[in-house]
């Protein structure tokens, strides 16, 4: 039987497509068990950095917060300088706010040395000292009542495992403008590639900084940002499980795994415009011959208005639940022998 070359060359075509098709579906396949894997390892990683506190909203909101419905929320990034035989506090103090419907995010730096009532403690003190004082519970109350905006989740980072988060993605690059030492880490100055431990210390010094603790603000925000960047490209796709084993050993949140994806599906777009504040004030050593960052009650309250504003709170819901807040406390004194 005669088979025209027609013919052949059709077989061939329809034998190369089915090669095509099933190794475009093989590939297709082991992208979903791929894509399915990595889910279930960041629930697990989730599950594991997952930490709830006592309360499930904060005395500063009326309502809960739904994310289906792009409420806008807050969170408080904390790292705490958790080394041995120290007592913890707070090394650096980020707030954030997110909008979605405005498609912004507000980034507020708290100088560590600020001066701020201590909730819990009844006295003045610096911000920083209300996690060795209360934990992170203590933090937040704290924090809360200095800008007088609800603090809805926090993120607490664990300094000193800070270099393997960075060390998971790969390591970083910045451009230092002046060369340093810090605990025998030297970084040098221009475009540099950090690894984790030279990370750390570039997020950590202050006292070379002529900006002082504001120029460390600033480094420890652009370490952040290049720490998500570099996350989310391909290159540290490829080794997710040393990124998620980084994280879950040294992050601690109240943020569950659902919320996580919910924030995912509906704020995406707050992440394009990012504004960063810092709180104008003044250094001072006060009676106690401490030296502590003083922010002006003007100052504060204009941070707090624009902040409730970008929550789409009212602010005189706010002070009302701070009124309610210290009656509370007052009676609880009160009880007290």
């Amino acid at each position: 039987m005669n088979i025209s070359r027609e013919n052949i060359k059709k077989s061939k075509k329809k034998t190369i497509a089915r090669i095509l098709l099933f190794t475009l579906f093989f590939v297709g396949l082991l992208g979903a068990g791929f894509a399915y894997k990595l889910y279930l390892d960041v629930a697990k990683a989730t599950d594991k950095m997952h930490n709830s506190i006592s309360r499930t909203k904060s005395e500063k909101r009326e309502e809960e917060l739904e994310f289906k419905e792009k409420d806008p929320f807050s969170v408080l990034l904390v790292g705490v300088d958790e080394r041995e035989g120290q007592n913890s506090r707070t090394d650096s103090i980020l707030v954030l706010t997110v909008n979605p419907q405005m498609k912004s995010t507000k980034l507020v730096s708290i100088p560590r040395d600020t001066r701020a009532t201590i909730v819990g403690m009844n006295k003045k003190d610096k911000i920083n000292h209300a996690y060795a004082y209360g934990g992170i519970e203590g933090s937040i109350l704290t924090i809360e009542n200095f800008l007088d905006i609800p603090i809805d989740y926090y993120i607490k980072v664990n300094m000193e495992g800070f270099r393997d988060i960075v060390d998971a993605v790969g390591g970083i690059d910045v451009n230092n403008k002046f060369a340093f030492e810090l605990d025998g880490v030297y970084v040098p100055e221009g475009a540099v590639h950090l690894d984790g431990e030279q990370a750390l210390q570039y997020a950590r010094m202050r006292k070379e900084d002529p900006n002082g603790d504001f120029g460390r603000q600033k480094r420890q925000r652009e370490v952040i940002q290049k720490i998500l960047d570099k996350g989310a490209s391909f290159s540290s796709l490829t080794k997710y499980d040393k990124v998620l084993k980084a994280l879950e050993q040294n992050i601690k949140t109240n943020l569950t795994f659902k919320e996580m994806m919910d924030i995912q599906s509906h704020y995406k777009s707050a992440a394009f415009n990012v504004e960063q504040i810092e709180i104008p004030g003044e250094g001072k050593i006060m009676n106690d011959e401490l030296w502590y960052y003083n922010v002006e009650e003007k100052d504060r309250k204009a941070l707090s208005n624009k902040l409730l504003e970008h929550l789409h709170l009212n602010k005189s819901v706010a002070n009302q639940q701070e009124v309610n807040t210290a009656q509370k406390d007052i009676i609880t004194n009160e009880k007290q022998p």
